[in-house]
């Protein structure tokens, strides 16, 4: 596993790594210029990235918010004073812990379990719902096609469904791929 701790702190960073010590099969690497922190990040592709902010700005806060927003990856974050704008703004910006005076050796590895597990649910939560709004869409167009058929056609709907079927059939494709074509050809030839 590669692991990223970012923190301007030598001393904070070195708990940090300590508390890392437990894990086996780890390279760590500690990031402590905020001049092309991203890039850097992004050379270095962690599994997961641990932020130690100690007291941060909402300036430090918003460019460490771009890093998170940026990688699709578990990130914790520990400050040692919050307030729910900075709690929101971190969960906003999908910071998966967020750790207010909790900086110990002793915590790191739940707190990064805890990440890891945190950021795979919302990562399953979101892949279903990219799907069901796919599948929405799909109906959508299905219906929509369904409907030119029968406008241009007169066919009735369970007719215009079983044109639709046949022909994705005929053409070895999705119903849906079918439907999306007959609603660019008529967008193409006029209709509304």
């Amino acid at each position: 596993m590669r692991i990223a701790i970012v923190d301007e702190s030598a001393s904070r960073a070195a708990v940090i790594r300590e508390g890392l010590a437990v894990l086996d099969d780890c390279e760590i690497y500690v990031v402590t210029e905020r001049r092309g922190m991203v890039a850097r990040i992004g050379e270095i592709a962690p599994d997961i990235v641990l932020m130690d902010l100690g007291n941060p700005s909402r300036d430090m806060l918003e460019e460490y918010f771009a890093v998170s927003r940026a990688l699709a990856r578990p990130i914790a974050m520990f400050v040692d004073e919050s307030d729910e704008e900075s709690i929101a703004a971190s969960v906003d910006a999908g910071v998966s812990a967020y750790v207010v005076d909790g900086l110990a050796p002793h915590r790191i590895r739940p707190l990064l379990d805890l990440a890891v597990r945190r950021f795979n649910a919302f990562a399953r939560l979101q892949a279903d719902l990219d799907e069901a709004k796919g599948k929405l869409a799909e109906h959508d167009a299905v219906d929509k096609a369904k409907r030119i058929l029968m406008d241009s056609r007169g066919f009735t709907e369970p007719q215009a469904y079983a044109e639709l079927r046949k022909t994705a059939m005929n053409q070895g494709r999705r119903i849906a791929e079918i439907a999306e074509a007959l609603i660019t050809a008529h967008k193409l030839l006029g209709g509304a």
